[in-house]
């Protein structure tokens, strides 16, 4: 599986994400630098977590229009994964990839605390391999993790199956008490009506290890890998088969 990990000024969760991507797949994720204005050819596309640009303006707004994310958009539109942790899922939202938006904490503060999400789709190549109803214990850091979205977007997420993750307590049961930063109906994961595009507000990367409190973060980056491992399965056959 071949990786690249977008660094943006500021970007504190880069390092987290290489390391995550490189004990669970054993290959080293190559890191892009935002200034660049291609992506390597890559399987999959991480934006990392972190303060883009300081958050001066707005979660992802500068970030959006650094020159790499053209390629990201043209990559992601044209089916390649690309996944979006934390400030990356702002990114994402901000660039129109993902829909809604992420705003500041009802609470007003940062907030950094181990969460419970439940998972939602389970046929999504993000959480292959996890049953619906899945619990998953991972890491939050955010002061702007709230989504939010307007009836109509909301009504279309829900009917097109895309919120991939909500907020849950140990119960599974999705509670106003369960939710960390009073995102609208728990939800703590998007993805794209194609379903190649994901966003999440919880680190995946820093819970990829038992050490580090969970390693349920592992299960997102090895469905990636078995459905990219697939696909080249898939494309080598229909190759034998043109060759044929």
């Amino acid at each position: 599986m071949k990786t690249a990990v977008i660094v943006f000024p500021a970007s504190n969760c880069d390092r987290d994400a290489h390391d995550a991507i490189l004990q669970v797949t054993g290959i080293e994720p190559q890191m892009v630098w935002h200034g660049d204005s291609e992506v390597p050819d890559t399987d999959l596309i991480v934006l990392p977590g972190g303060f883009s640009y300081g958050d001066y303006l707005r979660c992802g707004a500068i970030a959006r229009f650094s020159p790499i994310m053209r390629a990201v958009i043209s990559d992601a539109r044209a089916g390649k994964l690309v996944l979006g942790t934390c400030n990356g899922f702002q990114v994402l939202c901000e660039a129109g990839l993902l829909p809604g938006a992420l705003v500041r904490n009802r609470s007003l503060r940062f907030v950094c605390d181990m969460v419970t999400t439940r998972v939602e789709v389970d046929d999504s190549p993000f959480t292959h391999g996890c049953p619906k109803g899945t619990l998953l214990h991972l890491p939050v850091a955010h002061g702007e993790g709230c989504f939010f979205a307007d009836p109509q977007t909301l009504r279309e997420l829900n009917a097109n199956e895309q919120v991939v993750l909500r907020y849950a307590d140990k119960q599974g049961r999705i509670v106003p008490d369960a939710n960390p930063n009073g995102s609208i109906e728990n939800i703590a994961g998007v993805c794209n009506r194609e379903r190649n595009v994901f966003g999440l507000m919880p680190h995946p990367d820093r819970a990829s290890d038992e050490h580090l409190g969970s390693a349920d973060g592992a299960k997102i980056f090895l469905s990636m890998m078995e459905i990219i491992r697939a696909s080249h399965s898939t494309t080598a056959g229909e190759r034998i088969k043109r060759v044929a």
